[in-house]
């Protein structure tokens, strides 16, 4: 309900409805669908889903697709900021101007945005994807960076005086509540940061929650050991950092 109703309302509701015509309606739709939604769906685990409801081949299919090198790749923290930042600098060029206004593209963000938006998400709440402590501890930092990084667009849509995206202004009568094409612009510069900003949060707390359960199990993992495990390993760990110093 989180998931789908949150999905219904962007698309179907003010965003939706006045994407083509408002900038601040566009960035916003787009960010929602990348950041909320995604999380919202991820609330109902429709990977164990899957899995439950799923048996024989389809379950192979759906388990090759979650250890393939695309979700490993789309999955971490380095590609979620540069993706986030890549995407949100289009409304900074006149490509925003002609994907706004064409209804094939509005309709392809519908599909292609809230999906890549799930596949970022699903390692952090499902940990469909195995990570070493060492990476957590990089996702983790890198969550900060991200903070800085997916402001930049909004910020410089914000500060900016000339229009970005070169779009022709609207001919057809236009309620009297429409602001003008600068002012539009700065709505949608301020509500983009905002959103990106509010949105690194709980990223943030679900990479804290993984590095914690991750540490414990690798804790649990060396108390189960023998003697003889926990000495073998230390002399494995001492030769391979000598060999390293050579």
């Amino acid at each position: 309900m989180l998931g789908l109703g949150s999905y219904a309302f962007i698309e179907f509701g003010f965003l939706g409805a006045y994407s083509e015509e408002l900038r601040f309606a566009f960035t916003t739709r787009i960010a929602l669908l990348l950041f909320a939604v995604p999380a919202l769906l991820a609330t109902g685990k429709p990977v164990e889903l899957a899995r439950t409801a799923l048996s024989g081949a389809p379950l192979r299919a759906l388990n090759r697709f979650l250890d393939s090198k695309l979700i490993g790749i789309m999955g971490n923290a380095v590609f979620g900021p540069v993706f986030a930042l890549a995407a949100f600098s289009v409304f900074l060029t006149p490509i925003a101007g002609t994907l706004r206004e064409s209804p094939g593209a509005q309709g392809a963000i519908s599909i292609i945005v809230p999906v890549v938006g799930l596949i970022m998400v699903l390692p952090l709440t499902e940990l469909v994807v195995v990570r070493t402590s060492l990476f957590i501890v990089a996702e983790f930092m890198l969550a900060f960076v991200e903070l800085v990084i997916d402001a930049i667009p909004g910020i410089l849509l914000r500060l900016n005086d000339n229009i970005l995206d070169h779009a022709a202004p609207i001919t057809a009568a236009v309620p009297g509540w429409f602001p003008n094409a600068l002012r539009d612009q700065q709505l949608s510069g301020d509500l983009l940061w905002f959103i990106a900003e509010v949105a690194d949060i709980p990223i943030l707390i679900l990479l804290f929650i993984r590095w914690s359960q991750h540490d414990r199990k690798e804790a649990k993992e060396i108390d189960e050991l023998s003697d003889e495990e926990m000495d073998a390993l230390t002399q494995a760990h001492l030769k391979s950092f000598g060999n390293r110093s050579d």
